[in-house]
């Protein structure tokens, strides 16, 4: 069994990460921690996951948790990581943190957008855990920088179409709405029922913290610079994430050959499913799954690709993935514990 600790388990994040742990067939969890409810039973807390996982939240005593843990997820918020990352590894334990912390090669690209970046164990191995892209080094990593939500549905989309070179690299625009659960469990004024509902509304337009995060991936697919505009929205729903995506579709190809493309390209990826004709992603199909739906189009007035992906922003886009992602440095197949359907209606 692999013996797990689970660092700020009581956000939205966290909680999902133990919904989908507490029936992993090879986990242990071995504790939680929360600053806020420290002493509380976690099913207190989540009463939907009593009977599955009733263990009570600790303080952070870092030292004990790494050492009863074989791998240690951390839910904190960005900045909290990179110290923690240093005591993991000084252990030859395994961390896989859901923050910004480990998702950038460049370090001046973190400290630009988030902040600085304290001396780093050189024992660390990190890797950005998009295992459908990056799934031969996580083999050897020892940190896993868990991508972020929208990254995540974008690079999905645009993955086969640039490292096939279907399109030109230039003048992409992402388009991206996400539900309220994507700003975390800390109450704000933007996310309080009445501002948010019956509403929609762009945010962080033009400077978007995850702008650097897809360019670096599209990038490392392209082989070549590639700079996006990227626009997210906040939509009145729970979950879920849809991301449309307009491109130049290079001569040559066609919308059936581009879906004859995407569909080689993940023919052996569980959790991508590349829709037929006339058929696009809607969040609903997957919510609470680690499943991304990706849907194609062609514009012939304008030339333009149209790629439609949709994810579940707490499953794929965070805790699912990070579960995959421990699957996979622990040699279990990705899918273990993960290989259930969406939840309908």
């Amino acid at each position: 069994m692999i013996k797990v600790g689970v660092i700020g388990a009581t956000g939205y994040t966290g909680v999902e990460l133990i919904r989908i742990l507490a029936r992993h067939p090879e986990v242990e969890i071995v504790g939680v921690t929360s600053n806020n409810y420290a002493g509380a039973e976690y099913s207190d807390l989540y009463p939907s996951l009593k009977g599955y996982f009733d263990l009570k939240c600790e303080e952070l005593h870092t030292e004990e948790l790494i050492k009863k843990s074989d791998v240690i997820f951390s839910a904190l918020p960005n900045g909290h990581a990179h110290q923690l990352a240093n005591e993991v590894v000084a252990k030859h334990k395994k961390l896989i943190d859901l923050s910004a912390d480990f998702r950038f090669d460049d370090l001046s690209v973190y400290e630009k957008w988030y902040g600085p970046v304290p001396s780093l164990d050189d024992r660390i191995k990190r890797v950005y855990g998009l295992p459908e892209i990056h799934r031969l080094d996580l083999k050897g990593a020892n940190v896993v920088g868990n991508p972020g939500c929208y990254p995540t549905s974008v690079i999905l989309g645009l993955a086969p179409a640039l490292r096939c070179g279907l399109i030109k690299p230039e003048g992409i625009i992402i388009d991206s709405k996400s539900g309220v659960s994507g700003a975390g469990h800390s109450p704000t004024l933007n996310n309080l029922y009445a501002e948010c509902n019956e509403s929609i509304k762009a945010y962080g337009v033009a400077r978007h913290r995850h702008t650097p995060e897809i360019e670096q991936e599209l990038s490392y697919l392209a082989g070549s610079d590639i700079k996006v505009t990227f626009t997210p929205h906040l939509v009145p729903m729970t979950r879920g994430i849809l991301s449309t995506i307009y491109c130049d579709l290079k001569d040559g190809f066609t919308i059936q050959s581009v879906r004859e493309t995407y569909r080689e390209f993940y023919s052996k990826e569980f959790f991508v499913k590349v829709l037929g004709d006339g058929q696009y992603p809607r969040t609903k199909d997957t919510y609470g799954s680690n499943n991304c739906h990706i849907g194609l189009a062609y514009d012939e007035h304008t030339g333009k690709l149209i790629i439609i992906s949709a994810i579940d922003n707490l499953v794929k886009g965070a805790s699912g993935q990070a579960v995959q992602n421990m699957n996979s440095l622990f040699g279990l197949p990705e899918d273990t514990g993960l290989d259930f359907p969406a939840i309908y209606p």
